[in-house]
């Protein structure tokens, strides 16, 4: 096993590329052109077999590992998974961060100017879906001259880019790796999705979603979206653990509607924070796309039927403590895909940080990532550090 993990990434430079045939999107509509944001870790070989994909969730973007070359110097955020000595080696593995289309973070989206107005598209992007990231990132695969993806990996709407890819080209793909995921949300997910759609919506400062125009930001709907969406993020032991019952700077009750609870300031400063730096449109539309994804949509609900088409092996990985995507919904791709004898390892990870473990360095999820790239370097004949 490497141990070489004092080695860093350092600065990264984002890189960006333009394609010129439209995308058909799965809403009926298409993307004339677009660009895409992304960021590489390592050296592709010669062979062109040790590229991964690093799919990547609802706020984040394609800066996965290492330093931001821009003046905040942000560490990415996968950063203790993605690295020299890291469980997904980039002394080994040629990585791929992408910004998925619709984001705010470089790709084109309803930031990005509308080439029919000139002005930002706002609410007039169409809605895309996991499978039009998944034939968009498919266009920078043949960019970059990779046929074929060691692995392709993410968590949460990452690991279902990681799942669609398995299913949408098979043949492209050895790996597919999908942390903390599942095949379609449950209709308690897509209610919580609802609600903070709802708060953005409701928000005057919206403006049918050409605020940009105004100057303004609803940052009060926004705020309260990423209130509700970071309380489902964490379990209950956690949110226990960190803040209890304790008062915000106080020792006894006020007894008014100003943050009186840890957890009260914490949740205010996370929804500020992010309503600061996220687009309002890229969140309507992101939750939208973890709404619509379901493999078996087309097979009448029957997953098994639509994991048939998946020739790829698989590495699962759930924790025990995740209710938002819990350990059931990765038992049953599990079962989809032992129906068709497919090559399959499973993680159910007993750790206390609910749905964000998955970007924590806990170490038995992390010895199980390793191992699993351990085993796939071996398979492509890249070797085994020592």
């Amino acid at each position: 096993m490497n141990t070489s993990t004092t080695a860093e990434l350092g600065v990264v430079h984002p890189q960006r590329v333009s394609f010129a045939e439209p995308l058909a999107l799965d809403c009926g509509r298409q993307l004339e052109g677009f660009e895409l944001v992304y960021e590489t870790y390592g050296q592709l070989n010669a062979e062109r077999s040790n590229a991964v994909l690093v799919c990547h969730a609802l706020n984040a973007s394609h800066h996965v590992a290492g330093i931001s070359a821009d003046a905040a110097a942000v560490r990415g955020w996968w950063d203790n998974m993605v690295g020299p000595g890291k469980p997904v080696d980039t002394d080994r593995y040629f990585v791929v961060g992408v910004n998925n289309l619709g984001s705010c973070f470089g790709s084109t989206g309803p930031t990005s100017t509308n080439p029919a107005t000139g002005e930002p598209y706002g609410s007039d992007f169409p809605l895309v879906t996991v499978n039009d990231w998944v034939q968009a990132q498919a266009r920078l695969a043949d960019h970059l001259g990779i046929d074929c993806f060691a692995a392709v990996m993410g968590g949460s709407l990452g690991g279902m880019q990681a799942l669609q890819w398995a299913l949408a080209f098979p043949e492209r793909l050895r790996l597919a790796v999908v942390i903390a995921s599942t095949a379609r949300l449950s209709a308690q997910n897509i209610a919580f999705n609802e609600v903070a759609r709802r708060a953005i919506l409701n928000d005057p400062d919206f403006r049918s979603g050409h605020f940009y125009r105004d100057g303004v930001v609803p940052r009060l709907g926004l705020s309260v979206a990423r209130m509700i969406g970071h309380i489902t993020y964490l379990s209950d032991d956690d949110m226990a653990q960190k803040f209890g019952r304790a008062l915000q700077g106080k020792t006894q009750l006020d007894y008014n509607f100003e943050p009186e609870f840890e957890i009260e300031s914490y949740l205010r400063y996370q929804g500020e924070k992010f309503s600061t730096y996220f687009d309002a449109n890229t969140y309507l539309r992101l939750t939208k796309a973890l709404d619509y994804f379901d493999p078996a949509q087309s097979t009448g609900g029957d997953l098994t039927a639509a994991m048939a088409n998946a020739r790829c092996a698989f590495a699962i990985a759930s924790f025990t403590t995740d209710w938002r995507f819990p350990p059931e919904r990765s038992r049953e791709i599990v079962r989809a895909l032992m129906a068709h004898r497919a090559d399959v390892s499973y993680a159910e990870i007993d750790a206390p940080h609910g749905h964000d473990a998955f970007l924590m360095d806990h170490p038995v999820y992390h010895r199980f990532v390793r191992t699993v790239f351990d085993r796939l370097a071996t398979q492509v004949g890249l070797g085994v550090g020592a």
